[in-house]
């Protein structure tokens, strides 16, 4: 089995809705995702051949994943009040709603979820929250 692996970074803020703990505050991480791709053979042909695929398609995949949650404010679908949003809009806040809790481990299989439907042979996304935790997602 041969894999690549590339990573992204990107800087937000998040909290977790109904958390009982300090991360129910409005907080900031330097989120990574690791990304690793696998397939059993290599390319044959062409301009591509003995690779799986270039990385410079992959990384930039990735980075354009990541660039989308950058400086954002990400909260979970229904979690804060419309005047809320309004207001936070109204300063040119940049907002990013998800539809599942921010954490972790959501965001590991929400990003391999992205991924895999833009048909890369993804094996597994890692999405760390700090330099010491992480959470991984793969099938």
């Amino acid at each position: 089995m041969y894999c690549l692996k590339t990573s992204a970074a990107f800087d937000s803020a998040h909290f977790l809705s109904g958390y009982n703990g300090k991360c129910a505050n409005i907080h900031g991480h330097h989120w990574i995702i690791e990304v690793v791709v696998r397939s059993e053979n290599l390319q044959d042909s062409g301009e591509k051949r003995g690779m799986i695929l270039d990385f410079g398609d992959l990384k930039k995949t990735v980075r354009s994943l990541a660039d989308s949650f950058d400086h954002v404010l990400i909260y979970e679908k229904n979690s804060l009040k419309a005047k809320t949003i309004e207001a936070l809009e109204s300063e040119n806040f940049r907002l990013k709603e998800v539809s599942f809790r921010p954490t972790a481990e959501n965001f590991a299989k929400y990003f391999f979820d992205v991924l895999k439907s833009s048909d890369l042979p993804v094996k597994n996304v890692t999405v760390y929250e700090t330099p010491e935790n992480c959470a991984v997602y793969e099938e």
